[in-house]
Order: C-alpha cells, then structure tokens, then sequence
C-alpha cells in the first residue's frame, strides 16, 4: 500500500473519531467517495492499526444505527419550513 493512502486512512480514522463523524462529514472533509472512506476504515485500516479501525468502526456503526433518526428529523425540518 502506498504511503498517502495509508496516511489518508490514518487521518480519516483519527476524524471519525475525534468528530464523531459520519462517512459522509469525513468524504466531504478529506475530499473523498464516501466509498472510499468506508474501504479505508473497514479493509485498510484493519492492516494498518486494528486498534484505531476498531474505535473507527465503533463510531460508524452507531451513526448507523442513527441514522433513520437524524433522516427523519430532517424531513421534519423540510416540512416545517415549507408550511
């Protein structure tokens, strides 16, 4: 692997944790696929600090669990301002 890829993945894990951001904030951050950041987390990172993917992957997967939530109080927004 090369070593800005690992850098980035390095980077993007230790984002998601400190923000606890989604893949989506850490794509826009870094400038990435959302695609990308899930592949660096969940495939490269495990290579490179299993420690530091787990905490990542921790992060994720409650923001995964979340995220109806914060869909639906989006819509309700929307609406709210339409009215």
């Amino acid at each position: 692997m090369k070593d800005y890829i690992e850098e980035r993945a390095m980077a993007v894990a230790g984002y998601i944790i400190e923000y606890n951001a989604t893949v989506r904030q850490a794509a826009k951050r870094f400038g990435i696929s959302k695609s990308t950041v899930h592949k660096d987390i969940t495939e490269r990172m495990v290579q490179i600090n299993p420690g530091l993917a787990g905490e990542a992957r921790k992060v994720l997967d409650v923001n995964k669990q979340e995220r109806h939530i914060r869909g639906g109080l989006a819509t309700r927004e929307k609406y709210l301002h339409h009215a």
